[in-house]
């Protein structure tokens, strides 16, 4: 497949990206490294290969569930720099 000016705006218009003439050329030549790399793999022999679904032969390794110490609703309001009796008070970001 050859990258050419006409494949990089159509792609620059599916992304909704603009690129000046420099972008467009440093564009072109990673495209076309990606798809040489791609050629590349296809010459692999992967008959019989396992598809790898995951990278140890591991499963469920879990911590053990341990209950420990909370910081109760006191003691969490104790460095807030604005509260309003059980809750931190914050900026209103919403606009209407």
């Amino acid at each position: 497949m050859k990258i050419d000016n006409e494949l990089v705006d159509r792609l620059s218009e599916l992304s909704k990206l603009e690129f000046d003439a420099q972008a467009k050329e440093g564009l072109k030549k990673d495209l076309q490294k990606i798809l040489n790399l791609v050629e590349k793999l296809e010459e692999i022999d992967v008959e019989g290969v396992e598809p790898l679904i995951y990278m140890t032969d591991e499963t469920n390794v879990l911590r053990k569930d341990v209950v420990k110490d909370t910081v109760t609703k006191e003691e969490a309001l104790l460095n807030a720099p604005q509260r309003d009796s059980d809750y931190f008070k914050v900026p209103k970001v919403i606009k209407k």
